[in-house]
């Protein structure tokens, strides 16, 4: 009997130290979270940010029903696992990570842009922090919309979403799914405060379509020069739009300086909202000129871009500036003339400008109205171009989910244009616009006397910029 009461003693040496080390470690792991916060040292066992963020919302989740023991639950760039384990810890059972990282057990190594489930698998989904950090958000929420069941909840942590124009592109980014709730929280390891925002996906999924565009069979047929709102007005514009420098509302004696003073004082979008959550980021300069006009000497220099790379488009009809952009890098040169409809059209360019005269304008091409006067005009100053209907261009190019910036100096072909992105609702498309409107202003030459190029007023150029932002468009006088 003595040697098998040996075998028993060690057995009951060795439980206790496992559960020795099992207590050390649990208090390890309670010391990390409740007294450090989970903050990371060399060695230490410790929480990513995404994950002691985590750790105080399982609680809560189950409690408002939006996550129950029986979902099957995933947690995206779960690179700790402590995501996973909080909610097992919880009592859901079903729970799995992913993450483009070296993974902890519970969960998976792989690409969250492509992961290895099926459609409509997860009854709940967990997005921490990867969404203000990753370069394709839109790429991130379709894959989401595609393994989340219908009803499924989404709840996503994010440190951006601090404005209404945020949050809307959030919503945009996650088209398949409705906003349940948004809200602020505390971040234990941040001075920045997050913002919960749980979606749930709706039963039926419908075709991503421009959100406040009507259809065709809605264009008012008498539009003319009045404009037609097409867009839907949210908070998020109104918002904007009271951030707005104001319009110059009186005529300036003298244009040439005051217009060009008030660049000063535009607020640009990017310095007033966040704008991480586009799909794209594009710049569209209509009437381009040369690359040192404006796509050099102020876009790529002084507009805002929050670090974001954007796709640029250059629209001009004058052939003599067409070379210089086959050298420039990054550029999509179109060579035609913006327009109303797809068809040639006459454009006037007058290259052997009088070095005198210091009307602005002389010199530039401009489209031609048909049976307008040729008088001053030689032989070589009138060409047929090609030009496109720039609406529905723009429809074919860019979505809602984008981030869109268009100056337009067409020379008069404004009071054409915009009342065709108006009954397109190709305006709705556009984030913000920086618009230069031609009229019969006073000239620096001959004072006393107005330009005769345009025959439109000062008054309409203003009636015009009022109607923009009055429809929700940010819109800024251009010099």
């Amino acid at each position: 009997m003595e040697p098998a009461a040996k075998p028993s003693f060690a057995r009951g040496f060795i439980s206790r130290l496992l559960l020795l080390g099992v207590f050390v470690l649990l208090f390890r792991f309670v010391y990390v979270v409740t007294v450090r916060g989970g903050s990371c040292a060399s060695g230490d066992f410790c929480f990513s940010s995404s994950s002691t963020e985590f750790l105080n919302l399982p609680v809560d989740l189950i409690v408002e029903g939006f996550v129950s023991p029986t979902s099957k639950s995933l947690c995206v760039e779960a690179a700790s696992g402590h995501e996973v384990l909080a909610l097992k810890e919880i009592g859901v059972a079903d729970a799995v990570g992913i993450s483009m990282k070296k993974s902890p057990p519970l969960v998976l190594a792989g690409d969250i842009l492509h992961q290895p489930f099926g459609d409509n698998t997860f009854d709940f989904v967990f997005i921490g922090r990867i969404l203000d950090q990753i370069r394709r958000p839109a790429d991130l929420a379709g894959e989401i919309a595609r393994v989340l069941k219908p009803k499924g909840i989404l709840v996503l942590l994010t440190a951006s979403g601090g404005d209404l124009y945020s949050l809307h592109s959030l919503e945009v980014l996650f088209a398949c799914c409705k906003k349940v709730r948004s809200r602020e929280i505390k971040s234990p390891d941040s001075s920045k405060s997050l913002r919960e925002i749980v979606f749930q996906k709706e039963e039926v999924i419908q075709i991503f379509s421009h959100k406040g565009m009507e259809t065709d069979d809605d264009v008012d047929p008498s539009i003319g020069g009045n404009l037609v709102n097409k867009c839907s007005m949210p908070e998020h514009k109104l918002q904007l739009l009271r951030s707005a420098e104001p319009l110059i509302e009186e005529e300036p004696q003298k244009p040439w300086i005051t217009l060009k003073k008030n660049i000063k004082n535009i607020k640009y979008l990017p310095s007033i909202v966040d704008m991480s959550f586009k799909q794209r980021y594009v710049y569209i300069d209509v009437g381009a000129r040369s690359y040192g006009s404006s796509i050099g000497s102020w876009f790529k220099k002084q507009y805002p871009k929050q670090n974001k790379t954007f796709e640029i488009y250059a629209i001009e009809a004058d052939r003599a500036f067409h070379g210089e952009y086959a050298s420039k890098k990054g550029i999509n040169m179109l060579p035609f003339a913006a327009w109303v409809r797809n068809e040639s059209i006459s454009f006037e360019v007058n290259h052997n400008q009088d070095p005198k005269s210091d009307e602005k304008g002389s010199g530039m091409g401009r489209i031609r109205a048909a049976g307008a006067s040729s008088k001053d005009l030689s032989p070589g100053n009138l060409h047929m171009i090609q030009g496109f209907d720039f609406a529905e261009w723009l429809k074919n190019t860019v979505t809602e989910k984008d981030f869109v910036v268009v100056k337009m100096d067409v020379e008069g072909t404004e009071f054409d244009l915009v009342p065709r992105l108006f009954e397109t609702g190709a305006i709705c498309l556009i984030d913000e616009l920086f618009l230069e409107c031609h009229y019969n202003r006073w000239q620096r030459c001959c004072p006393g006397k107005r330009s005769p190029k345009y025959q439109n007023t000062y008054g309409q150029c203003i009636h015009l910029f009022s109607s923009l932002r009055e429809s929700g468009v940010l819109v800024h006088q251009w010099w």
